[in-house]
C-alpha cells in the first residue's frame, strides 16, 4: 500500500474537509444498509490523514492536537460512524510514540506513513469493570509471547492491518501487543449490532494462542507512571466526534426546515424558516453547538500547551479541559440530534429519510464513558485542587 504524505497542519485540514464532503453524500445510505465503509477507509489511508501525527523526525507532519481534533470534528459532521473508526488508530500511534523503542518507532511509523492502519482490541465484556483486563501475554522460552483472550467493541479491527491488543503479561502489568490482522489464531468477528454507529464494525476479536514476537510488545503501564496526555488525547478525539455529530445534525435540521417543513398555521408565516419560534429554537441549538466547538478548541490548545515541558500540573489542566469539552459535547450531541425532530416536524420521523441516524450515533457514542465522572473530576479539581487520576479515560 502507498499513501500520500501530508506536509503540515494546513494541508491536513484541507484534505479532511474535502474527504468529509465526499463522505457526507453516502453516509445515510451506508447507515441504512449497514454497508461497511471499506472504500472510504481506504481513501482515508491513501490521503495521508492517518499518518498526520507521525513525528517530524520520522517523516510525518506531527500536527497539533488542535488540528487533529478539527479533523475528527469535520469527519464526524459528515458520518458519525466513519469518524469513529480511526480513533483507536491515533491512540495506538501515540502509544508507539511514547513507549516504543527507537527500532519499534522506525518500523511502525514507516507502516503508518505507507497507509497501514491500526485497529484495536482493548475492551472486554463480562469483567468487573472496563479496566479489568484478563487477556494474557504468556512468555515463551525464546523470548516471544502467546496471546490469549476475547475482546469486544473492537472498533477498527475489521479494517486494520495491525491490531493493537491490550493484555496483561506475567507481571500482571498492562502491555500492548501489535498483531498483524492475518496472524494465526486471530479472528475478527463482524457481530456488532448497535443501534447507532452501525458501520464501525465494532465487533469481537478472538485470540487463540496468537504468537507475538518480543519486539511487537510495548509496556503500556509505563504510560501512567508519570504525567501523561494519553487519556487527554484519546478523549479529545471522542469530544470531537460528539461535537461533529451535533454540528452535522444541526446543519441537516436547518436544511430540512428550509426546504421541506411546513409552517405551523398559527405562525402567520409563509415558510417554516420564518417561524419566530423555530428561529428561537435554532438559535438555542446553535449556541449549544458553538459552545461545544469552543470548548473543543480550548481543550486542544491546552493539550498542545502541556506538551511543552509536561508536568503534573499541565497534564491535569489538559485532562480537565478535555473532560469539560467531552461532557458538554456529549450532552449537546444528544440534545441537538433529538431536537432535529422537534424543529423539522412529523415528516422528519419517516424511517426512509433516516434522519434518526444522528441521534442513534450520538446516543451510542456518548455511552463510551460516563460524563458524570468527568464532571466529578472537574468539581474536585476546581473546589479542592485535586488532580484527576492517571488513566486512559481522562
Amino acid at each position: 500500500m502507498t499513501a500520500h504524505v501530508i506536509a503540515d497542519d494546513a494541508e491536513a485540514l484541507t484534505v479532511a474537509a474535502a474527504l468529509a464532503e465526499e463522505f457526507r453524500a453516502g453516509a445515510s445510505a451506508r447507515d441504512a444498509e449497514r454497508r461497511l465503509p471499506h472504500a472510504e477507509v481506504d481513501k482515508l489511508s491513501a490521503s495521508g490523514l492517518l499518518a498526520v501525527t507521525v513525528p517530524a523526525a520520522h517523516g510525518g507532519a506531527d500536527v497539533s492536537a488542535l488540528t487533529l481534533a478539527e479533523i475528527f470534528r469535520l469527519l464526524a459532521s459528515a458520518d458519525g460512524s466513519l469518524a469513529q473508526i480511526p480513533q483507536s488508530h491515533f491512540v495506538y500511534v501515540n502509544v508507539v510514540r511514547r513507549q516504543g523503542t527507537e527500532e519499534q518507532r522506525r518500523f511502525f511509523f514507516a507502516e503508518v506513513l505507507a497507509g497501514r492502519r491500526f485497529g484495536n482490541a482493548q475492551s472486554e465484556a463480562g469483567t468487573r469493570h472496563v479496566q479489568d483486563i484478563r487477556t494474557r501475554l504468556t512468555p515463551r522460552p525464546d523470548g516471544s509471547y502467546v496471546l490469549t483472550g476475547v475482546k469486544h467493541y473492537a472498533t477498527g479491527a475489521l479494517f486494520a492491518d495491525w491490531i493493537p491488543v491490550l493484555a496483561r503479561a506475567e507481571d500482571d502489568e498492562l502491555h500492548v501487543a501489535y498483531v498483524p490482522r492475518d496472524a494465526p489464531g486471530l479472528t475478527v468477528i463482524d457481530d456488532w449490532d448497535g443501534m447507532g454507529q452501525r458501520t464501525t464494525a465494532s465487533g469481537t476479536v478472538r485470540l487463540d494462542a496468537v504468537p507475538v514476537p518480543a519486539d511487537r510488545v510495548l509496556p503500556h503501564h509505563l504510560t501512567f507512571r508519570g504525567p501523561q496526555l494519553h487519556g487527554a488525547v484519546a478523549q479529545l478525539l471522542h469530544a470531537a466526534i460528539d461535537t461533529g455529530i451535533a454540528g452535522g445534525a444541526l446543519a441537516e435540521a436547518a436544511a430540512f426546515v428550509r426546504t421541506k417543513s411546513r409552517p405551523w398555521f398559527e405562525s402567520g408565516t409563509e415558510t417554516a424558516a420564518e417561524d419566530p419560534l423555530l428561529i428561537q429554537r435554532f438559535g438555542e441549538l446553535a449556541l449549544r453547538v458553538r459552545a461545544s466547538e469552543a470548548l473543543l478548541r480550548e481543550a486542544a490548545r491546552t493539550v498542545d500547551a502541556a506538551r511543552t515541558g509536561l508536568t503534573d500540573d499541565s497534564a491535569a489542566e489538559a485532562s480537565i479541559a478535555v473532560a469539560a469539552a467531552k461532557a458538554h459535547a456529549a450532552d449537546t450531541a444528544v440534545e441537538v440530534a433529538g431536537a432535529l425532530f422537534e424543529v423539522a416536524g412529523t415528516r422528519a420521523a419517516l424511517d426512509s429519510l433516516n434522519l434518526h441516524r444522528h441521534w442513534r450515533d450520538a446516543r451510542t457514542h456518548t455511552l463510551h464513558d460516563p460524563a458524570r465522572w468527568k464532571i466529578q473530576h472537574i468539581g474536585r479539581y476546581v473546589l479542592n485542587g485535586t488532580r484527576p487520576p492517571r488513566h486512559g479515560l481522562l
